[in-house]
């Protein structure tokens, strides 16, 4: 069977207007970066799709101290705009330029594991997800929208619209393994933001990609960086709990012990590239150095 309608509204209005006629058979798309493949292979069978290229999906601004990324705003856009440079480093690593043209970000909080690099870094910095219906609109956080994998707290009547990302300038780092230098689906993918008071951890945020069914927190190895100078006792532990604690799996890419294991160091070294960078007991930052 094949696609015999595709919509392309000029508006949020006339998009949630489809939706709410055809319901939740109507296949929602922005870049189609993994739809269409999926579609093309016979794999997925819509008889309608809905793309939002043109629904004014696509703004990218800072308003007071907030980057607001419409939904539709490509990846090629995040990596042009300078207010929050570990998304820059997030979608500089997601797949080829001409993939990073038509991808979107919202695309990317869909995309199952290994992929959704771009989700991880987003998690890392506390985002927020608005999520808006014909009758309501509603934000919250992007830890709460995941709920399993390939399920999250999107209704069937709703279309993720916009993502919130506070704008700070607590260190951060972004590390992606994967099996080439670049164009790689992830064998682990972690980033790191950590907020400071003297010279001590006031603060952290850890997030892992393709250890999970969807990107997640490593809420322990989080809890055991703060009070600290990130010396290296506190980051080898926070890198083993990192790795306890998440759930990997096994594919053609890496097997689940390996991405365990690949947690725990890459955890490790996103810290200690933190702490060559000034911060922490041995840097200048941290008053070590």
């Amino acid at each position: 069977m094949t696609v015999r309608q595709y919509f392309l509204p000029r508006s949020l209005p006339e998009a949630l207007g489809l939706l709410e006629r055809h319901g939740p058979e109507l296949l929602v798309i922005s870049g189609g970066t993994v739809a269409m493949p999926l579609i093309n292979e016979g794999i997925s069978l819509p008889e309608a799709v809905m793309g939002l290229r043109r629904a004014s999906l696509d703004g990218l601004q800072r308003v007071n101290g907030t980057l607001r990324i419409g939904a539709a705003a490509t990846l090629t856009q995040l990596l042009r705009q300078d207010d929050v440079p570990i998304l820059r480093e997030a979608a500089r690593n997601t797949d080829s330029w001409s993939i990073r043209n038509m991808a979107t970000v919202g695309g990317n909080l869909f995309t199952p594991p290994p992929g959704g690099d771009v989700a991880v870094a987003l998690l890392a910095l506390d985002a927020s997800v608005t999520l808006a219906g014909a009758r309501r609109e509603r934000t919250i956080p992007l830890t709460d929208f995941y709920t399993g994998f390939m399920t999250n707290q999107l209704a069937s009547d709703e279309l993720l619209v916009e993502i919130a990302v506070p704008v700070t300038r607590e260190p951060t780092a972004y590390i992606k393994l994967g099996r080439k230098g670049a164009n790689t689906p992830a064998v682990v993918t972690v980033a790191v933001r950590l907020a400071w008071a003297g010279d001590q951890v006031a603060d952290a945020r850890i997030a892992r990609g393709a250890a999970g069914p969807h990107p997640v927190p490593a809420r322990q190895a989080e809890h055991l960086l703060v009070g600290t100078r990130l010396d290296a006792d506190a980051i080898a532990a926070a890198g083993a709990a990192a790795a306890r604690g998440c759930e990997p799996f096994t594919d053609g890419i890496a097997t689940d012990w390996y991405r365990r294991r690949m947690v725990g160091v890459f955890v490790g070294r996103a810290l200690e590239q933190l702490a060559q960078d000034g911060w922490g007991a041995l840097g200048a930052r941290g008053g070590g150095r």
